[in-house]
């Protein structure tokens, strides 16, 4: 009976709420701003390139990039894809990439929000602090709805999704390398408890590493495959785009189960609007809240546009995808069809690469479970510490669990999540436009943007953490 409630509710809010608003307000977010994501596309680089520190231990906006990245990437850009091709197609790729470029523009709002509004952790701290759970309280003046959003955040991502990676990862290597399940669960909880004790400062550290080692190397594996294909591209993009409009008879729905899936695999892959990129967003050392909104709806861009479309790529040019036939899908299906590509070798590949995606995934969880747990109890040492604990349990727990209910339930608090967060951000996109027009006013002015905190106080922001960080910016600026 809990099955059947939790699968009505799921189909609810995800094929009819969700499904309609996360496009129509991404449309609405890309007008309003006049088309951010791509004015400011081509600034992303220079902000990377020009973060600034005053001093040792503030975390860059690429660190933040990287953990960003890390929890979009992932089994969604590998098996997520695939499963979108056999349920919609190839024409849901299409899709896929629409609803990953509106997406860039909610993205871009709820993480600058969470940059505006962020703490530091501590008075003497130089790590911050933020998320839908800070700028819903102060914004709004609404703790309980933080409150529900934190505990949503905790049990879906720093709980359920945690132990299903491990599940997903441990199971690939048994049937990959034959090693047992229980093996891959204490080694990778080894390497995660290390990785987590160390605080969000190593776990940065960690992703800053493992993140453009598996995007670079998945990447460059699609332009092997692409090279070897190259005079079939052009034709591929035209089905891609023909299938998006006029579905082959195999696909059962017709154009809207293209839609549906490309909607949904894209939404899973990237979180655009889901409200967890945001809590990561806060924690960047930048001069302007707006800086950071550009930099991580970036991370949208390159894990659908990019790393999607290479999976897509990969099995649309092989020959083991089959319109409308059932059997092999998911990971498999991306398996099979790099394996038809390359040669045996790149199974294994795949194997290590969902290992690779799935351990920074992981991180990324944890991080924003923790980010969670703070806004109910901020420095107290020991309940973060029996927190990481459990965290840690969970994951040689989950090496050798069927976590199908589990991951079912937490489909289901994420859905909740993403409701709540899209509403809010709704409510408070006014403040938003105006950061973009304090930022474009600075940039016509001839000036490197700062965030004119005395501008926003009737938003309620943390205006001594601003006037902090924007004086040591001045500071350095003025010295070079």
């Amino acid at each position: 009976m809990l099955a059947e409630i939790n699968d009505f509710l799921n189909n609810l809010i995800w094929g009819n709420i969700l499904i309609y608003l996360l496009p129509a307000l991404g449309i609405f977010f890309t007008v309003t701003s006049r088309f951010v994501q791509f004015r400011y596309f081509f600034k992303m680089f220079n902000i990377l390139r020009d973060t600034v520190h005053d001093k040792e231990g503030h975390i860059s906006s690429f660190q933040a990039l990287m953990l960003s990245v890390a929890g979009r990437v992932g089994g969604g850009n590998i098996a997520g894809v695939a499963v979108a091709i056999t349920l919609g197609g190839p024409g849901a790729v299409f899709w896929m990439w629409i609803i990953g470029l509106i997406g860039m523009s909610t993205s871009f709002f709820e993480c600058s929000l969470a940059q505006l509004y962020k703490e530091k952790d501590g008075e003497d701290s130089c790590v911050y602090r933020g998320g839908p759970a800070y700028y819903v309280t102060k914004a709004l003046g609404q703790r309980w709805i933080g409150i529900i959003i934190s505990i949503l955040l905790m049990f879906t991502f720093g709980f359920a999704f945690n132990a299903t990676q491990s599940f997903i990862i441990s199971t690939s290597f048994e049937a990959s390398f034959a090693i047992p399940t229980w093996i891959t669960g204490v080694v990778l909880t080894l390497a995660f408890g290390i990785a987590i004790f160390g605080g969000i400062k190593r776990i940065t550290k960690l992703s800053e590493v493992i993140v453009p080692v598996m995007a670079v190397g998945y990447l460059l594996i699609a332009i092997v495959v692409i090279a070897l294909n190259l005079s079939e591209i052009p034709g591929l993009i035209s089905m891609i785009v023909n299938e998006a409009f006029n579905p082959s008879s195999a696909i059962g729905g017709g154009i809207g189960a293209v839609i549906l899936q490309g909607a949904k695999r894209c939404m899973f892959s990237n979180e655009a609007g889901l409200g967890s990129a945001p809590n990561v967003a806060a924690v960047a050392y930048v001069a302007h809240p707006v800086q950071q909104g550009i930099v991580q709806s970036f991370s949208v861009f390159i894990d659908t546009i990019i790393l999607c479309s290479c999976t897509a790529f990969i099995i649309l040019l092989s020959g083991v995808y089959t319109p409308g036939a059932e059997g092999v899908q998911g990971v498999l299906l991306t398996q099979n069809a790099l394996i038809e590509h390359i040669g045996p070798f790149s199974g294994y590949f795949v194997t290590v690469a969902l290992f690779l995606f799935g351990f920074s995934s992981m991180l990324y969880n944890y991080y924003l479970a923790e980010n969670s747990l703070n806004f109910f109890s901020k420095g107290n040492v020991t309940l973060f510490n029996g927190f990481r604990l459990l965290c840690v349990a969970l994951i040689i727990w989950g090496s050798f669990q069927d976590l199908g209910s589990i991951f079912s339930f937490a489909d289901l608090s994420m859905g909740l999540l993403a409701v709540i967060n899209m509403v809010v951000i709704a409510i408070l996109y006014k403040p938003v436009l105006k950061l973009i027009k304090g930022y474009d006013r600075q940039l016509k002015e001839g000036k490197k943007p700062v965030l004119r905190y005395n501008d926003y106080t009737e938003f309620n922001i943390d205006k001594d953490t601003w006037k902090e960080i924007v004086d040591n910016i001045n500071d350095k600026r003025s010295k070079e």
